[in-house]
């Protein structure tokens, strides 16, 4: 009888470093942000939190004001596994995730940064490939990654957020979640 050859594991043996951005403006944002740092405990040792940004809505700018941070962790999670991860929690936690791009969402979970990988598939792109542009993204970033220098660009985190146009509209509203 021949042996079943178990499938290729989604995780590395060695844990990487993973920064994630976090945000919602639909229900009880504060809420929906803790409920998803705590399911993403059942892989990324988080060890970091920004504190909580109140901030307007890009790209589609006709709806409620997000609540974002970024977090730090490690996870043995490979990026494709991660992303998969990320996306079951957002869509156990009232994410449509067939909805409108950009649309208001209860919870979006991204990938920034993967150790100092760069992934370049059509499901996922690391560093994320707007985060330079997103001053939501780069300020609460910049609370625990600033010295972090970005894999592509190569310039400081806290370099790019100093830049990003839009960081008069990205409020702290508190230093913990």
């Amino acid at each position: 009888m021949a042996e079943l050859t178990p499938p290729p594991s989604p995780s590395s043996s060695a844990a990487a470093t993973v920064y994630l951005a976090l945000g919602g403006n639909l229900g009880d944002r504060a809420a929906n942000l803790a409920e998803a740092i705590r399911r993403l405990g059942e892989a990324v040792k988080i060890d970091a939190q920004s504190a909580l940004y109140e901030t307007a809505p890009m790209y589609v700018t006709d709806q409620p004001a997000f609540l974002n941070m970024a977090v730090r962790g490690t996870t043995r999670l490979e990026p494709a596994a991660l992303l998969r991860f990320l996306k079951g929690i957002e869509e156990s936690l009232g994410r449509d995730l067939g909805g409108l791009r950009f649309g208001p969402r209860p919870i979006d979970v991204d990938i920034l940064l993967y150790a100092d990988r760069v992934v370049a598939e059509p499901e996922l792109e690391v560093p994320h490939p707007r985060m330079a542009e997103r001053a939501f993204v780069l300020c609460p970033l910049a609370d625990i990654a600033a010295d972090i220098v970005h894999p592509v660009l190569n310039r400081r985190i806290d370099a790019l957020c100093g830049e990003v146009p839009g960081r008069e509209t990205v409020v702290r509203v508190a230093e913990t979640l």
